[in-house]
């Protein structure tokens, strides 16, 4: 939608300012690891080689043809502002559909003077929860960058490989440089693979997330109360030490509807998680000589966070992102014992074969729907 000197509406792109988020996280970025600029381009350089390395050990694991050439889309080494940027733009793909359709719905109830007013405010509010969440992933398939606006992405995406946290993380746990990038590696490029091979993925998510998103902003008015509720029940599961849901963010949805496309959601990325953890579980020695180190380094990692940052990942339902690892991964093992690495490969064919969020926490479920 387009607005015009004489238009009472609001582009959809001025509810967000896509480009205040992306400055408002690299100011707030913490600052990565001291580097000098030889180390660096080492890093880069080495990172890229692993990248490659690990693709034929993806191959080997699935069993998936798609490894065998991944030229429509590639790999890039960034650091933490351009990851965040990276991800406004994917953001602005995800969400652009839904405001559009709530900007209509809200036709001459807008001007564009509000919307940018608003656009800023949430801009920067994103702005912040990027700059966290920078300094914390390591790695990102993003199959949605070719879609944006003036892209240059290639056509299937690209993989962020997040170079200052890779090396933050490896000197914490003071494991082999080169076996952890690897390791990292190993993980990130199954989900490049898993795109590759569904090439339907990517838009069955893309409809699947605007169903959700518009769901919520449809319900834009009661949206301030029911942040208040989700606040106050993180509260008290925080004063209380019970584990956290999806994320008090997530506690917001109500509609059967808005529960549904979730839940759907929810069982994709376990999937997806679930299937890159198999794959680096099954890595030995001979391929990561010290993955047995790394394993239980980084595992442990975890109990050591701040009282600031349990909050942050539980209001951001970060933790629940963890859980999806392990009942992903449980689905995963659960139907190749059963079915063999090509049994369970069906879940690529079609969206049809997705597992439902019973179906993860039940593989004969999905087994026994599947014919297998």
């Amino acid at each position: 939608m387009e607005s015009t000197a004489g238009d009472s509406s609001a582009p959809a792109q001025a509810l967000i300012n896509w480009e205040l988020a992306a400055s408002t996280a690299a100011r707030l970025a913490p600052p990565g690891p001291s580097l000098g600029s030889a180390e660096i381009g080492t890093a880069v350089d080495n990172l890229r080689l692993m990248a490659d390395i690990s693709v034929p050990h993806v191959h080997d694991i699935t069993g998936l043809e798609a490894a065998r050439d991944l030229r429509d889309s590639s790999v890039l080494v960034v650091d933490r502002a351009s990851w965040a940027k990276a991800n406004t733009q994917s953001f602005a793909v995800m969400l652009k559909p839904a405001m559009e359709k709530m900007l209509e719905s809200r036709h001459g109830t807008l001007s564009p003077g509000a919307a940018a007013v608003g656009g800023a405010i949430t801009g920067s509010q994103l702005g912040a929860v990027l700059a966290f969440l920078s300094s914390k992933v390591l790695g990102q398939y993003d199959p949605f960058s070719a879609l944006a606006e003036d892209s240059t992405a290639p056509a299937a995406g690209r993989l962020l490989l997040v170079a200052p946290n890779i090396v933050q993380v490896e000197r914490e746990l003071n494991v082999a440089p080169e076996d952890f990038r690897l390791w990292v590696c190993l993980h990130e490029q199954t989900h490049r693979v898993q795109f590759a091979a569904a090439p339907w993925l990517r838009h069955h998510m893309l409809n699947e997330i605007d169903n959700l998103s518009e769901h919520l902003l449809g319900n834009v008015d009661s949206l301030l109360e029911r942040a208040s509720a989700a606040a106050k029940s993180l509260r008290d599961r925080t004063a209380t030490g019970s584990a956290p849901g999806r994320g008090a963010i997530l506690d917001l949805l109500q509609d059967p509807e808005e529960k549904a496309s979730l839940s759907h959601l929810t069982a994709v990325m376990s999937l997806l998680e679930g299937h890159a953890n198999v794959v680096m579980d099954a890595v030995d020695s001979s391929i990561v000589p010290s993955v047995r180190t790394i394993r239980q380094r980084f595992n442990a990692r975890g109990k050591d966070r701040g009282v600031v940052e349990k909050f942050i990942r539980s209001l951001l339902g970060l933790d629940a992102k963890m859980r999806q690892y392990t009942d992903g991964a449980k689905f995963v093992r659960a139907v190749v014992d059963v079915a063999g690495m090509e049994g369970f490969n069906r879940v690529w064919e079609s969206a049809g074969n997705l597992p439902t969020e019973p179906e993860i926490h039940d593989a004969k479920l999905w087994l026994e729907r599947m014919g297998l």
